[in-house]
Formats: structure tokens, sequence, C-alpha cells
């Protein structure tokens, strides 16, 4: 709420010069009148005067703010009036009053009323600012002050003025997150409104879940004076070979947008060349951690389609199958959750290669995609060499981890492949990637997965049994962890790391349904619907632009979508982020103490139907979000 929303030139009266404070209130009435903010103007003195039969409203510097609640009164509004003379208003210190601000509040408008009222009381506690509005000769300059004095005391209510582009587009971008859905759009919309604010043309394509949108066009890439790539996964650039570019993680792009527009525009970004269709890295442009967790997500986000369709559609299958609960033939006694079975079996057994060829082809690009694909569904199917000499040996599939180990390992040896095959002669350039880096990296992988199957293999099995008969307070507290390192850094690297975690649990636990994956989705829904209800409870901690898009983090929370809660964060994290990561490990330790269950790492509410213990998940939930609640309303400070 801002006190120039609610004054305008027709309730303003400069340098008014009434005999008493009745007629000073009959004049400031008529204001209100003439604003159109009262109906009945009788009724409205009426309790204008009911209110100073208590105590007057003049305060000291000869300031007065009479004020009334009632039904005469149509919409909230202000009539404001300057009277050099002064008159008798009755002041505690006897002085005469000088400038008048007249409050009009619909009848139950009691927040409004309380709202203007402390506003205008910050404000003309300045006696300079008082004086500058005694001075001025015209309403349009007595608002153009009040404005001014607003945007110093109250900034983070400031209207953003959004000046329009030149027409032609400077700034191009590309924003990309690991799942596609939250961060996505959030940089691309950072980047957008910034330009807009610099007056400074940008664009952005965002490679989102759904596929790309407001796709780059060679015209646009060729004009441009850069691109920004805000991304949290390996994307194709062979089309900015010889562009200014710069590469940051995607919260650069929600966090940094001007930062990294004038970076592009005074030159700053280094030129990017692309060599024979594999991504090259800048040397020293990013640390080697960073470029793991690149690769690690770029499988992460290929795989994830595979394990969220396949997991719901195989629950599906049992939630069909109930009168065969317990036989061997559980989920598959009949047609139809037979298919459903089947169907997201198939999906489902596609994770591991998936993952590994998506991490091997961001490494070594297209070369890569193959021989990460064979090592992954090696790693799931367990060869060894031991069983090709002697079938009777038991296979033991590596899983989650063997499949992680064949895309990295994978991915770097057709990187040296390739290079090492830079030094052929020119006549054997078609050989390449017909021949020689399918049938080589073939053979690497299948003999390299074959070797250490054994090995991964006995660390992941000992991984499933301490997740099977993992119980108690072990349970509660693992819970407790992976939730609230869901609500660290909502969306960023210790976010993920819980969120892989639990995705790579679905795999490991029988059936496919993981309590860490519950918990790590309770974790993550828990921080957006504390801070929904910390606006609707808390409202005095919060912004009246805050508490406007807190009711859409219900619907974000609810959704799984973390990131709902970056902006509240970004703006207190000192108190918003340890009152979320609270609320999350209570949310993530009930669940595990509940029983609940997922069989998929995405969906939120959508998915509650089909998981264990569905209703116990959901009291987890709310316990959770009203435990962030109260912790915030506790930690974050009131809004003056």
């Amino acid at each position: 709420m801002r006190i120039t929303d609610l004054l305008n030139v027709n309730g303003i009266q400069l340098h008014a010069a009434p005999a008493d404070k009745s007629a000073a209130i009959d004049l400031l009435a008529d204001l209100q009148e003439k604003a159109g903010n009262i109906t009945d103007k009788a009724a409205y003195k009426k309790e204008i005067w009911a209110r100073e039969e208590l105590d007057s409203t003049a305060v000291e510097n000869g300031v007065a703010v009479p004020h009334a609640r009632c039904a005469a009164v149509k919409r909230a509004g202000l009539a404001a009036m300057t009277v050099p003379a002064g008159v008798d208003y009755g002041a505690e210190d006897g002085e005469p009053s000088n400038l008048f601000f007249m409050i009009a509040a619909p009848e139950g408008g009691g927040e409004v009323h309380m709202e203007m009222l402390s506003h205008l009381m910050v404000m003309l506690m300045d006696e300079e600012f008082c004086q500058k509005l005694l001075d001025a000769e015209k309403t349009e300059d007595f608002l153009a002050l009040i404005d001014a004095q607003e945007r110093v005391k109250f900034p983070e209510e400031a209207p953003v003025e959004e000046k329009k582009p030149d027409g032609s587009l400077r700034v191009l971008a590309i924003t990309a997150c690991p799942t596609g859905i939250a961060h996505t759009y959030m940089a691309a919309e950072a980047l957008e409104k910034k330009g807009r604010e610099l007056n400074i043309g940008v664009k952005a394509e965002t490679q989102g879940s759904g596929g790309a949108k407001n796709i780059l066009t060679r015209e646009e890439i060729a004009a441009c004076d850069g691109i920004i790539i805000a991304a949290d996964k390996n994307v194709d650039l062979a089309r900015f070979d010889g562009k200014p570019l710069l590469r940051v993680p995607v919260s650069d792009g929600i966090n940094k947008p001007q930062e990294l527009i004038e970076k592009i525009v005074r030159g700053q970004a280094p030129i990017y060349h692309h060599e024979g269709g594999a991504v090259v890295e800048d040397a020293g442009s990013e640390s080697l951690g960073r470029r793991l967790y690149k690769h690690l997500m770029n499988g992460v986000s290929h795989m994830l389609p595979f394990v969220i369709g396949g997991g719901i559609v195989m629950a599906l299958s049992f939630l069909l199958d109930g009168g065969a609960a317990g036989a061997s033939n559980f989920g598959s006694s009949w047609a139809l959750p037979a298919f459903f079975n089947k169907v997201g079996n198939i999906a489902f057994g596609f994770m591991v290669p998936i993952l590994a060829a998506f991490i091997a082809q961001s490494i070594a690009d297209r070369p890569g995609l193959m021989v990460g694909f064979v090592g992954g569904s090696l790693a799931a199917t367990g060869a060894t060499f031991a069983y090709f000499a002697d079938p009777t040996v038991p296979i033991v599939p590596a899983g989650f981890l063997g499949g992680l180990l064949a895309g990295f390992v994978g991915g770097w040896f057709m990187k040296v492949l390739r290079k090492a095959c830079d030094k052929l002669p020119q006549a054997l350039e078609g050989l390449k990637p017909i021949l020689i880096y399918p049938v080589v990296g073939l053979l690497f992988i299948g003999a390299f997965m074959c070797l250490v199957n054994p090995v991964v293999g006995m660390i992941n099995d000992a991984l499933i049994n301490g997740l099977n008969s993992m119980g108690g307070s072990s349970a509660i507290l693992l819970g407790a962890l992976v939730a609230g390192m869901q609500a660290t850094d909502m969306g960023g690297p210790i976010n993920k790391a819980a969120y892989v975690f639990g995705t790579a649990s679905i795999a490991m636990v029988e059936g496919g349904f993981s309590p860490v994956m519950a918990a790590v989705m309770a974790g993550g829904m828990v921080p957006p619907i504390a801070i929904a209800l910390a606006t609707l409870f808390f409202k005095n901690r919060f912004t009246a632009e805050e508490r406007k898009s807190g009711p859409v983090n219900f619907i974000m929370g609810l959704s799984y979508i973390t990131e709902g809660a970056i902006p509240f964060a970004a703006s207190d994290p000192l108190h918003v982020i340890p009152s979320c990561v609270v609320g999350s490990a209570v949310a993530g330790a009930l669940s595990m103490a509940f029983g609940c269950a997922s069989p998929a790492p995405h969906g939120g509410l959508f998915v509650f139907p089909v998981m264990h213990n569905p209703l116990g998940y959901a009291a987890a939930i709310a316990i959770g979000s009203v435990a962030g609640m109260l912790v915030l309303g506790l930690l974050k400070k009131k809004k003056a």
C-alpha cells in the first residue's frame, strides 16, 4: 500500500484558511467526497467527531491526522490540506496544526486503516519533509514530494518503472535447470524484466521440461552483443560460435540479472569457440565440481520422465490390484493392472541406462551417448566376466551407482579418444564417427563394466540392505536430514544432492516405494507452504507485495516446487532459511516415522493417492509447514 495510491489531486487543498477545528473537518470531508471516497458525508463526519471526542488526533510538529472507519466509506482513501496560518486542533503541545491528512477506511478495513496511519506517521516525523509540503504551490508538487519520501522510507514498496527497450535485441539468454520446471522460467523472467528496466533488449530461450520455448533465431544471434547461458545442465552451444558468451548457474540468472546483462553490454564476456560438435570448456571458466554437477544434472534431467512415469504407472497397477495383495502375482493378477505393471516396469527399467547415457553425452557430446547407454545397461543387468565363463554364477547388478560410474568413465574415455583421433590423417575423418568411436568405445565400456560390476554391486547391495533394514531413530534422523537439505538452498546443489539420493533410493528399495524419496519430497514441499501460511497468520512480518504473492506459494508447495520460497529467502535469508529448514526436517522425520513411501520423485499432491500411507504423509507435511510458519513468525521482524 502506498500513500500516493490513496491520494489524488481532487483530495488535496493547499493554502486553506479554516476558522477553527470544525471548519477544518468540514473542508477535509468535502475533499473526501470530491475524491469519491465516501457516499454519505454526514455519516462520515459523525464518525470523525466521535473519534475526536475520545482524544484529539493532532500530534506534534503541526500535524493532524483525523481518521474514521465506517460504512459511509466506499473505498479507502486520503484527503490532505495545508493551512499556513495554522488552526487550533487541540494538540497536546498547544501549538496550532497546519498540515492535515484525513483517513477514510471502509467498515471492516481495520488493516488498511492502521497501515495508512502507520505510513503517515513514519513519514511525517521528518520536520524538513513537513515544511516542504507546506511550501508546495501545486497539488502535483505535493504528490511528488510524498512519492519521493515514500521511496526513501519504504523502498521495498516502490513501484518498478519499466522502460520500453529501444527495439533491438542486444542480449540473448538460455535458461535451463535440471528439472526444467521453476528455476528455468524464473531466470528468464528476471533477465527480461531487468532488460526492460535498463532499456536493453533481452530475449531468453527457456529449455524446460516441455521442450525449448521462445527459441533464439539465427538473425537474433548474429545481431546481438552476446549471450548469457544461465543453466545447471549442459546446453548445445554450437550456434554461438564466435559470439561473446557467459556461462553461469541458473541461480545467477535469478539473483544477478543486471550484473550479467551489463557484462555483455560492456564487452566483458569471453568469445566462445566451438570445435567439431563438442562442448569446449573455457580454461578456468568453471571449477571441476561445477562441471561434475552439470554433467550429473544433465543425466538426472533426462532420467526423470522415465522414473516419474514408470513409478506412478507401476504404483497404479498395485492400486488396481488390491485384491491380490500378498500374492506372488500382486499387480498383475488380471489384464488391466498387468498392462500398467508391464508398461511402468519397461519405462522404469530405462532409468539407469538413460542416466549414464546423458552424463556421457554431456561430457563427450554425441559419441558418448551410445557408450553411456550400454554402460548403464550393463550396470543394471550386472554383467561380469565370471558370468560369461560360468552362467550359473549369480549376477550382482551395480544399479544407480554403476550407472553413475558408467556415465562419467565412458564420457571421459570418449573425450580422450576423440582428442587422440585428432592426430589421424584427414582421409580417415569420415571413419571416426561411424567406426572408430562406436567400436572402440563399446569394447572399452563393456570390459570396464564387467570388471567393476562385482565391486560396485556389493556396495550397491550394502546400501540397499541398509535402506531396507533402516528403522526407528536412524530412519527418522535420515528423513530429517534429507528433508532439511531440500530447504537449505532451495534448488541449489545441496537440494539437488538430497534429491538425487532420493531418486536413487527408488531403485534400491523393494517394489520401488521409497521412504527416503517421500521424506525428500516432503522437505521440498514445506518451505513454500510455510511461507504462505506465515503471510496469512503473521501479516505484519511481510510487505504488502509479499502478502499478495504468499497464496501462490500454496500451489507451488503442493506441486513440489520449492523455488516458490526463493524470493522470500533472498530478501531475508537469515530468518527465512532456518525456519524452512526446521519445518522441512520436521516433515521429513514424521514422514519416516509414519512409514510413508513414494514411487515417484516428483508430483507433490498429485502422487498422494499412490503413496504408502497418504494420510500420514499429508499430516507430516501439514505439521512441518505449521512448524516452519511458527519459527518464521518468531524469527522474522515486524515491518514498520
